[in-house]
């Protein structure tokens, strides 16, 4: 396999990467800011009217419309105004194929060094009726939805795995299961064969199996560390890894205030694959 190339660099914190209308588009978190990016690196850049530096993620809807979370879950109409959908802070967001959103979050102040707490997974229906699907989720993180918008898969931050969920007809999640254990899981994507990419917990991500046999390995510079992948390009088989300096002998406070105060050290690596991404996002 090739080594991974450097798409751009300069950003805060880069999250939640989703393929959309021929770029990869993202959150680059401090900076409050989602950013496209096309195959060739040229980037643009859109303010929004997230009220926290961390913590927020974007998808759209089946109709075209930008939801993004944080403080709110709000939508982007095509008038140019923004609807608040819901009143619920989160995490995590991902949209199945009938405009459902799946959003995630634990109510303890991770930065802060609060005790944690189990989190849970809620679902927004289209006219933005909220209800919790999942919970006792070890600090929830990345979500995958399968093609068939059958399955949900959500990183457990905190216990080191991946689960999985049946989606049930009424949005209704059922069947919890393990996918794989032994990772660091934040932000994730699913290929065509079913393995999803995923970080390990240090410099490093994995393609790994249901059950846990790791396919491929994909190593990183030292104190860099792997926050959300993608699969997409024009066939869905270039690997970007969105990635920012972290450094394993310090605290995460002084982690996140060195992304907060210092350089900007986020960059997108792009890394060809030979197996396509599929599903949500």
């Amino acid at each position: 396999m090739s080594e991974p190339k450097v798409l751009l660099t300069g950003l805060g914190i880069p999250e939640s990467p989703r393929w959309h209308d021929g770029r990869l588009c993202f959150a680059n978190w401090i900076d409050q800011q989602i950013v496209a990016v096309d195959v060739d690196g040229t980037p643009e850049f859109s303010a929004v009217p997230v009220e926290q530096l961390m913590g927020w993620s974007i998808d759209w809807l089946p109709d075209g419309r930008l939801l993004t979370t944080g403080d709110k879950v709000r939508r982007y109409e095509p008038d140019g105004s923004v609807v608040v959908l819901a009143e619920q802070k989160a995490n995590e967001l991902v949209v199945d194929g009938q405009g459902n959103a799946y959003l995630n979050g634990a109510d303890f102040d991770f930065a802060g060094g609060e005790a944690p707490k189990p989190g849970f997974i809620k679902l927004v229906a289209p006219d933005g009726t909220l209800r919790q699907v999942a919970d006792d989720i070890q600090f929830p993180n990345g979500m995958v939805i399968t093609g068939d918008d059958r399955t949900l898969i959500i990183s457990e931050s905190f216990a080191g795995r991946l689960s999985a969920f049946d989606i049930e007809p009424d949005g209704s999640l059922s069947n919890r299961r393990v996918f794989a254990e032994g990772l660091g899981p934040d932000g994730i994507c699913l290929d065509a064969e079913g393995a999803i990419w995923v970080s390990t917990g240090g410099s490093s991500i994995v393609r790994i199996a249901e059950g846990g046999e790791v396919l491929q390995r994909v190593e990183l510079a030292e104190n860099r560390a792997p926050f959300a992948l993608a699969l997409g390009g024009p066939d869905r088989r270039t690997l970007f890894i969105l990635t920012a300096e972290w450094r394993s002998a310090d605290s995460i406070t002084e982690n996140l205030g060195r992304l907060t105060d210092g350089p900007r050290t986020g960059e997108v690596l792009a890394l060809p694959v030979s197996v396509p991404g599929v599903g949500r996002p």
